[in-house]
């Protein structure tokens, strides 16, 4: 073995220049992979997060309104039959709507969750403060800088203050700053936006299923016994939320070509590398090298190329998610960036397969064809 990487080293450092290139343009691609895989993770998680990091397991949604939350209602008689279904253990309204509200000095628009404390459907990933308990209290999204512990929002639409005692991670809906309040609390946000409305409806009913019963099939049983509903898994809530489906597709196409390129750029490097030094691996062959001897060179120089690729996407990557905007936090996970490396190693192997196999049949004969190397013409 060290004889195979002494080979494949003294070649490297013979052709610095373009094994770097290579290792450069591969590091590159990588970057693309992981920076794109970090954004998507992220957009959908500023997507959909307040779904997914909700208690409730199970969210019942108006039948007309196709699985989005804005536009779902649910009023008190379907609700009614919604908690009656057997295999209910506990269920809580769960309201949304978008507000404009003053924060720290600026006007934005805020998804507001209405949540009743201690039901389903409360934000499961506070990280500093408590959850509110009064129509005064909120809990924003720790993301947006303008919801900090003891600040007030005040909504534009009826001058309603409400003071932050708690800060929530990966909680936003529809990528937008993401408050959490009690149910009470959402009623007065929505009757001062409009005094004329008789009665504040929820978007959702959240709920946990009793003990023996699985969320899908509670799910199962709401959608068969009560008409005009739609209930969804938590998990299908998250993977079935309108545009989630498209901007996933849109992501893994450009993913998807990004793989393929990391294996077309390696096997036609080694490929056209190998060609033109056929006379060298051939009077190798004729001296006595085996193939393995040659192969095993050959698969050091790509872990060469790939190991400096993927340390210069990562690289690359950690320095773009440090100096991403805010305005979108993007993040990394380990899980992320150890899938793709093992992808990116994969295609680079089935990207030479056909290199290796051109060096693997290489005749030592053919020689004497060959009167550079001192054979018959």
């Amino acid at each position: 073995m060290v004889s195979n990487v002494f080979l494949a080293g003294r070649e490297i450092r013979r052709a610095k220049l373009r094994f770097g290139l290579l290792a450069g343009a591969v590091g590159l691609l990588v970057f693309l992979i992981l920076f794109q895989q970090a954004l998507l993770g992220s957009l959908l998680k500023s997507f959909t997060g307040a779904i997914e990091n909700q208690s409730g397991t199970v969210l019942v949604y108006g039948a007309e309104a196709r699985k989005n939350v804005s536009g779902s209602v649910i009023p008190p008689p379907l609700q009614a039959a919604v908690e009656a279904v057997d295999g209910v253990g506990a269920s809580a309204p769960l309201a949304e709507a978008t507000f404009t509200v003053q924060a720290a000095g600026a006007l934005t628009d805020s998804s507001v969750f209405g949540f009743t404390p201690g039901g389903p459907g409360e934000p499961t990933r506070l990280v500093e403060g408590r959850l509110p308990q009064s129509p005064t209290e909120a809990a924003g999204s720790k993301e947006d800088p303008a919801f900090t512990i003891g600040a007030t929002v005040t909504s534009v639409n009826g001058d309603v203050e409400l003071t932050v005692v708690g800060l929530t991670e990966g909680s936003r809906f529809s990528v937008a700053p993401t408050l959490w309040v009690t149910f009470d609390g959402f009623t007065a946000l929505r009757l001062a936006a409009n005094p004329d409305a008789r009665a504040v409806l929820p978007s959702l009913v959240a709920l946990t299923p009793a003990a023996g019963t699985t969320p899908e099939q509670l799910a199962q049983r709401v959608n068969d016994e009560v008409p005009g509903v739609q209930a969804l898994t938590r998990d299908q809530a998250v993977s079935e939320a309108p545009g989630v489906a498209q901007v996933t597709q849109s992501f893994r196409l450009i993913l998807g070509l990004a793989f393929l390129v990391v294996a077309v750029v390696i096997g036609f490097f080694f490929l056209i590398l190998t060609v033109q030094k056929l006379p060298s691996l051939t009077l190798l062959r004729a001296v006595g090298a085996p193939v393995g001897y040659l192969v095993r060179a050959l698969l050091a120089q790509i872990a060469f190329v790939v190991a400096g690729g993927l340390v210069v996407g990562l690289a690359l990557t950690v320095l773009a998610v440090r100096g991403a905007s805010t305005g979108l936090p993007i993040a990394l996970s380990p899980s992320t960036a150890i899938g793709s490396a093992l992808g990116v190693i994969v295609l680079a192997l089935l990207g030479s397969i056909v290199t290796l196999l051109r060096v693997a049949r290489i005749d030592p004969a053919s020689v004497v064809n060959r009167p550079s190397l001192g054979g018959l013409a």
